[in-house]
């Protein structure tokens, strides 16, 4: 495990300035308040779209799941969902997808059916269609805008465009781009007809998602929630790019002070369950193995979603961090960290007071520190790896749009 030497003068001034009591019970109390914010926040995404645009296929290609998995979106030709059902997502819980009844019908009146799926508890809407954007698209969009919520327009299935337009054209003058552009265009004009000033249109296969605008949505969606939601959504996204695995690896990073403080005070706490810092640490590299997709359930789903097979990938994995993890193994790891921190350890105890009331306080806090730090950088670099194994041969190719994203003020 790499060795981090370092701990950011910012980080320390933020410690300082929020830890000023000297007891632990009370900045044990307060570090885990703020980790608690993080970990109860919910996010409800609610999708909607025609009988037949591949709604429940894009929930399932959202949280990695394939169509046959027994947490899987019902699927089919026909309409399946009569109600709004919610999906969490298997690494993050507080993360639920809402497949809605379909719309479109000739009783459809969208005040009624928001009021009906309860408007209220969604973040924002996804809208899918299949084949073009019709009225009644247009006309749920803006009773969503109208209540307040965001909404972004997606076009399924363009791989089954790309395959008719080549097959009409026998393969002669047949260009990908040229296709989608023209279905980008078509999609634009027409909800800009219907009255959508500046119409947003991903376009997307639910069945490749590392292709066309998949990543570009993802990015999108990112970039305009904010505070803990933006950090449980982005855990939540699939694997797909090396910089939603880089974005993940900060916000995780963001935290780890306040992991690590409650860790090695609550090992102290007087009359607290746990007298060690090694199974809290434990239990925070196993969420950071779930927010990579490297424990064992999520290298099973992404072997099925990909045809290979899970020890192909698991091969990949190989940080300490990123196998599986035992009491012995950490405290290993925790000892070869603390090695030669007495410094940096005197050092932080005299700018955070609570650390200096207790043995070895900053020592442990140091420990506990780099040991998750580097834990962040090597199962990043163990994602990286899987993700390329996985996406190997599949024809992947990263939208070429993702520099082309607006400013989300010019829309909203």
């Amino acid at each position: 495990m790499a060795r981090l030497q370092t701990i950011s003068e910012a980080e320390i001034q933020e410690m300082s300035s929020t830890l000023q009591s000297r007891l632990v019970t009370e900045v044990v109390a307060q570090v885990q308040g703020m980790l608690e914010q993080v970990n109860s926040t919910t996010l409800d995404i609610a999708v909607t779209g025609e009988s037949g645009s591949g709604k429940s296929s894009f929930i399932n290609a959202f949280r990695g799941v394939g169509d046959e998995d027994p947490e899987a979106a019902r699927t089919g030709v026909t309409e399946t969902t009569r109600e709004a059902v919610a999906y969490m997502h298997p690494t993050m819980p507080t993360v639920r997808l809402w497949d809605l009844p379909g719309i479109g019908t000739p009783t459809f009146h969208p005040e009624r059916y928001l009021q009906d799926v309860g408007l209220a508890r969604y973040d924002f809407f996804i809208i899918v269609a299949s084949e073009r954007f019709r009225e009644c698209h247009v006309t749920l969009a803006r009773c969503v805008e109208q209540a307040g919520k965001k909404f972004y327009f997606v076009r399924n299935k363009v791989d089954n465009d790309l395959e008719a337009s080549a097959r009409r054209r026998g393969g002669k003058g047949f260009s990908k781009g040229d296709v989608l552009e023209k279905i980008r265009c078509n999609c634009e004009e027409g909800l800009r007809k219907s009255g959508v000033a500046k119409p947003r249109v991903f376009l997307l296969s639910c069945f490749q998602p590392q292709r066309y605008d998949f990543p570009l949505l993802q990015d999108t969606l990112e970039r305009e929630l904010e505070g803990h939601k933006r950090h449980v959504f982005l855990l939540a996204l699939p694997n797909l790019t090396s910089a939603v695995l880089e974005k993940k690896r900060k916000a995780l990073g963001g935290s780890v002070w306040r992991t690590s403080m409650a860790a090695c005070l609550s090992a102290v706490t007087p009359g607290g369950a746990v007298r060690s810092t090694v199974p809290a640490l434990m239990e925070t590299l196993r969420s950071y193995q779930r927010s990579f997709g490297l424990d064992t359930d999520s290298l099973c789903r992404l072997a099925n979603l990909t045809g290979k097979s899970y020890q192909e990938l698991y091969r990949e994995v190989r940080s300490t961090s990123g196998k599986e993890l035992s009491l012995q193994s950490v405290e290993g790891m925790l000892s070869q960290v603390a090695v030669g921190q007495q410094v940096l350890a005197g050092f932080l105890e005299n700018r955070v007071p609570v650390l200096g009331t207790i043995t070895s306080g900053g020592v442990s806090f140091v420990a506990s520190y780099f040991l998750l730090r580097s834990a962040l950088k090597d199962l990043s670099e163990d994602a990286e790896r899987v993700m390329h194994k996985a996406l190997e041969g599949s024809g992947a190719e990263s939208n070429d749009r993702q520099e082309d994203i607006p400013d989300p003020g010019d829309f909203y």
